[in-house]
């Protein structure tokens, strides 16, 4: 296998689990799956199709002849033909009435929305795994301050918690969305080669509400409740737009949290899970690169570049149908779900072991409170008979004095040295301290916590409890 191409998603990034469900035995496991349920409904409306024909077709369904299959198409040049020919060799009694009525979008179509279902049920178990590892992060860290920053830039406190609430709300938002796809999720049916249903009109002589019959049935037994209203050949492509929507979604999300990792390893305050050996850098030994985080966002940047081939596909289409889907729609659709199944076996990975070091985050929060507390120093000063329009200008040059002690020079933030040598400010290094508490300047950060733990997430890890634990092995 080492001298022909091999998808990465394969070797490197997506679970088994997921790339069984885009395999070729799923397909065309569900391809027959779907030949039984029209037989068996066909049988039970009245068409000559025996209950023993049936039973042969579903005794059949694991029994795939792939070279046989093969030669078939090289023949034919059309793979639904050579699969039911196939299923005929080991199905003597059943063969005449294999695909009876159909199209090829019957087995196509339908088996990719089961495919795309199938998926999407992974996909939000995964994301509720994620939440869940977050949750208990939030909940340990929700007091903890930390510096936050707007434009990259220090600006007020937050709780290392708190800021772990914003990644979930995003995560939770797809989980929604994912959770809605999956709900909306309808078969095709069988709507004949221009949707008419007019092979179906012809055999049933055209009695309607037995066509109509006929689809409930195949839906029923598909586990569907309802198959699409109406429809060209094939379902609209517009459905594979909205999934790899509800997938792009994911991996902002997890972009977002993957770059906020990063920057938040560069500062030394919270680093991705580092395996005992794990080599950071062949040149540099010192080195322990986020290189988890640093696939999200790799992999996101796809998913988040992938979702236009749906939505051009979905926009390209002529009239009742045109082939120009198929070989896009086979790739992209398989592949957005095979990366975002990875990223989630990353985030699990990152989420489940994300690494603190609380003296780093304090010493970045004591570069910049003073500066934070400024106001406060102020407010106290002029309680104690100070002018506050001098306490203010002499902060401003004081704050210039030490930004520029800091940036230029390289040292410490002296700001309070320099407040605590200026007896205009009536205040003891004691007073300082008091004033310098970083749990004073979190606001709601903590509660805040607790309430969208207790609105948003809980409910759902309660409800999800039998498959929570989850954990993901990352390959190289």
């Amino acid at each position: 296998m080492h001298n022909s191409y091999e998808s990465p998603f394969c070797t490197r990034y997506a679970s088994k689990e997921m790339q069984y469900i885009f395999s070729a035995d799923k397909k065309f496991t569900t391809w027959r799956r779907l030949w039984v349920a029209l037989a068996r409904a066909e049988h039970e409306l009245g068409l000559p199709v025996s209950a023993e024909q049936v039973a042969e077709l579903e005794a059949n369904i694991e029994n795939i002849d792939y070279e046989a299959v093969k030669e078939r198409e090289k023949l034919v040049r059309h793979d639904v033909m050579a699969h039911v020919h196939t299923y005929g060799l080991c199905c003597p009694n059943a063969k005449g009435i294999i695909h009876l009525g159909a199209t090829s979008c019957y087995v196509g179509d339908n088996t990719d929305i089961i495919v795309m279902r199938d998926a999407l049920k992974i996909v939000r178990r995964k994301l509720i795994c994620v939440l869940a590892n977050l949750a208990k992060f939030a909940k340990e860290y929700k007091d903890m301050p930390a510096l936050a920053y707007t434009h990259l830039q220090p600006a007020q406190l937050t709780t290392v918690g708190k800021r772990a609430t914003l990644w979930m709300n995003e995560l939770l938002m797809d989980l929604q969305e994912v959770e809605y796809r999956i709900a909306s999720l309808k078969l095709l049916g069988q709507k004949g080669t221009t949707g008419t249903q007019a092979s179906f009109v012809e055999l049933f002589d055209g009695d309607d509400e037995k066509v109509k019959a006929l689809e409930a049935k195949i839906a029923k037994e598909m586990g569907f409740d309802s198959v699409v209203p109406v429809s060209g050949q094939t379902y609209s492509r517009k459905v594979d737009a909205q999934v790899l929507a509800a997938l792009s979604g994911i991996a902002q999300s997890a972009s977002k949290f993957s770059y906020d990792m990063r920057i938040l390893q560069s500062f030394k305050e919270m680093e991705e899970p580092f395996e005992a050996k794990q080599i950071g850098s062949s040149a540099m030994p010192y080195k322990r690169n986020p290189m988890r985080s640093e696939r999200i966002t790799a992999l996101s940047r796809y998913v988040m570049c992938d979702v236009t081939n749906a939505a051009f596909t979905a926009g390209t289409q002529w009239f009742e149908r045109t082939l120009d889907d198929s070989a896009n729609k086979r790739i992209s659709v398989a592949e957005g779900f095979l990366a975002v199944d990875a990223i989630l076996n990353l985030m699990m990975n990152v989420t489940s072991a994300i690494v603190v070091y609380p003296k780093m985050i304090n010493r970045r929060i004591m570069n910049e409170l003073p500066f934070m507390a400024s106001e406060n120093i102020m407010m106290n000063a002029v309680k104690k008979g100070g002018d506050r329009q001098v306490l203010h200008e002499k902060i401003r040059e004081y704050s210039v004095i030490a930004g520029k002690r800091v940036k230029e020079e390289g040292l410490d933030n002296n700001l309070c040295e320099l407040i605590l040598a200026d007896e205009e400010f009536k205040i003891t290094r004691d007073e300082l301290e008091s004033i310098l508490k970083p749990e004073a300047f979190t606001g709601r950060s903590s509660a805040q916590v607790d309430e969208f733990l207790a609105e948003f997430i809980n409910p759902i890890l309660i409800a999800n409890k039998d498959i929570l634990g989850e954990t993901a092995e990352i390959s190289v």
